[in-house]
């Protein structure tokens, strides 16, 4: 395949956080760009996880935007001068978030309705941090899709390093199919560097995309690298990994971010459980249906090991 494209991981609360992507960016490889879960402000502070997750202590060998969420200037500065003092040059600023209870506050997609708060939220972040790099990830809007198109003239006017856009409407969450002719409206009129993200699982969904939209600067993939995390790496080499190296480079994955989980959390059992469930939530959907079962079902750590291993032994 010629011409290759950066892929960057999109990011997925409770999914892709540090412990994930050291393990992913030195088992399976491919990805240019993680982007972190967004920080954001709640209860008047910073999420102390959400600072835990972008120290650069816990983010070594791998490019780490950080992401961040604000409903306005004030708490973009919040969460700007934590990123500044861990001496990040670049920031991507989430306008896409679907999740009602956030966008009802005008956080996220909630905000796109709205051009002058995203206006001023924009210009304050360029105008107070010369010195970053500010991306942007949007959806086609909230209610419709003319409300990303209504914000190109202020988007192609602003210093922004890329845009990515995901082209779903807010209201939609993750529902229904991605309208690429809403997409192809803001990529025409779009002078930055546009990104595309959404619904790319394999390396021919990857090519459908890149082919009608040939100027693209890059691939924006979250669930598709969570359900096959070799897919930037087969993108990259044209081949995909036969289902026993998949099987193997798996149970390294899942060896590495249970044994952080381990390490990091006080919880007990109980705790680590509940986060390995998660693990699985998506990565291997053709896998042994019996075997994820007990995964999510079990109240024991020994039979979700097991059952961890029967998944992967039969994964053939």
């Amino acid at each position: 395949m010629n011409n290759l494209l950066p892929i960057h991981f999109a990011p997925l609360q409770g999914y892709t956080d540090a412990a994930y992507r050291q393990a992913h960016a030195r088992i399976f490889g491919g990805i240019d760009t993680y982007y972190s879960p967004f920080v954001r402000v709640e209860h008047g502070e910073i999420r102390r996880k959400d600072a835990r997750d972008i120290h650069p202590e816990n983010n070594r060998n791998i490019h780490l935007i950080p992401q961040l969420i604000a409903s306005c200037p004030n708490k973009l500065e919040q969460i700007m001068s934590l990123l500044t003092e861990h001496n990040y040059q670049e920031a991507d600023i989430n306008l896409g978030c679907p999740f009602p209870m956030l966008a009802k506050r005008h956080n996220g997609a909630g905000m796109l309705p709205y051009p002058e708060e995203v206006k001023d939220l924009l210009t304050a972040a360029i105008e107070q941090y010369p010195q970053i790099r500010f991306s942007v990830k949007l959806r086609l809007g909230w209610e419709n899709a003319s409300e990303c198109i209504a914000l190109l003239p202020l988007l192609n006017a602003l210093p922004l390093a890329h845009i990515i856009l995901h082209p779903r409407l807010g209201k939609q969450q993750y529902k229904g199919e991605v309208d690429l002719n809403g997409f192809e409206a803001f990529y025409d009129g779009c002078d930055k560097p546009l990104l595309y993200n959404g619904d790319l699982h394999t390396i021919e969904d990857i090519q459908i995309i890149t082919e009608r939209f040939p100027k693209l600067a890059g691939l924006v993939i979250g669930r598709g690298l969570l359900a096959n995390p070799a897919l930037a790496w087969e993108y990259r080499q044209g081949r995909k990994l036969s289902p026993g190296e998949m099987a193997a480079k798996v149970k390294q994955l899942h060896t590495a971010v249970y044994n952080s989980y381990e390490e990091q959390l006080q919880g007990g059992e109980m705790q680590l459980l509940m986060k390995m469930k998660s693990f699985w939530e998506y990565l291997l959907p053709d896998g042994d249906r019996k075997a994820k079962k007990v995964i999510h079902k079990t109240g024991k750590l020994a039979n979700y090991q097991a059952a961890v291993d029967s998944l992967l032994a039969s994964y053939k």
